[in-house]
Formats: C-alpha cells, sequence, structure tokens
C-alpha cells in the first residue's frame, strides 16, 4: 500500500510540474533547446551564413565505401520525380564533354542485378548519400577515427 501511495505522489508531482512549465512558458519551446539554439516558435531566427565550398580542395574520404562529396555548390539543383540536375553533366552521356566525373557503373543495376541503360531508380535521388564538401564547423562534437586509424 505505501508502494502504491508513493507511486501516486510522484505522478502528482509530475503533472503539477507539467501544469507549472506550461505556466512558466506558455506557447514557447518548453526548456527544450536545439542545435539551432534557444528561441521562441513563434520567431523567425536570422538564418545561418551560407557555407564555403572549396573548389580548389578535393576532400579525402573518411571510411571505407564512403560515397564521394559533390565538390561544388548545389544551389537551386532540382533532384526530383521529373528531373535530376546531377545527371545533366554526370551522366556517362554528358560526362566527358561536361568534364565531369561519370556516375558509377553500380547506379545501372537494379535489385535483381540486372544491368539498366539509365540511372537504376534507387540511385536516382543523388542527394540521399552524396553531400557537398563544406567548410562548415562540426554541430555536435564527436571522437570519430578517419579510414587511416584503423591500420
Amino acid at each position: 500500500m505505501k508502494k502504491i501511495f508513493l507511486a501516486l505522489l510522484s505522478v502528482g508531482a509530475l503533472i503539477s510540474g507539467a501544469a507549472f512549465a506550461e505556466l512558466d512558458n506558455p506557447g514557447g519551446i518548453g526548456g527544450l533547446e536545439s542545435l539551432r539554439g534557444a528561441s521562441q516558435l513563434e520567431d523567425t531566427r536570422p538564418a545561418d551564413e551560407m557555407k564555403k565550398y572549396p573548389k580548389d580542395q578535393i576532400v579525402a574520404d573518411s571510411y571505407v565505401y564512403q560515397p564521394p562529396l559533390i565538390p561544388h555548390s548545389i544551389r537551386n539543383y532540382e533532384v526530383s520525380l521529373n528531373a535530376n540536375k546531377c545527371l545533366a553533366c554526370h551522366s556517362w552521356k554528358n560526362a566527358k564533354e561536361m568534364g565531369a566525373t561519370k556516375v558509377s557503373v553500380t547506379h545501372y543495376v537494379n535489385r535483381e542485378d540486372a544491368v539498366l541503360a539509365d540511372v537504376s531508380p534507387r540511385r536516382y535521388f543523388c542527394l540521399q548519400c552524396h553531400v557537398p564538401q563544406a567548410d562548415a564547423k562540426p554541430l555536435i562534437e564527436n571522437d570519430f577515427k578517419k579510414v587511416d586509424s584503423l591500420k
């Protein structure tokens, strides 16, 4: 009986604490802070500075089988069901003329290992794996070790 009474007291304290937090911060963030910082839901904070995309430098891979990074800005690139701006330069048909890297042959194979004439639907949305290399500070600290450390 004593355990039940203590459990009820704990639940009551939680409920009254939640009610107090809502009264203390009506319409606010509830005391939570995201990677973008603490701000009210109704406020619009200033945009972050645009990231710098170093074109002269190619960033080395950090781990085995890492998809290559994009060494240029992709601002206003459309990659949707109807269009893929990446393929305008990187398809096998256009790469030589555009001076771009060709899409890997692995992107022309479907789930049944059949070779296709066009990029496989499962590899069509490039930005699911490939990201622009940017001179940006990490959002959070980490202790990730690069490939060289595995030797």
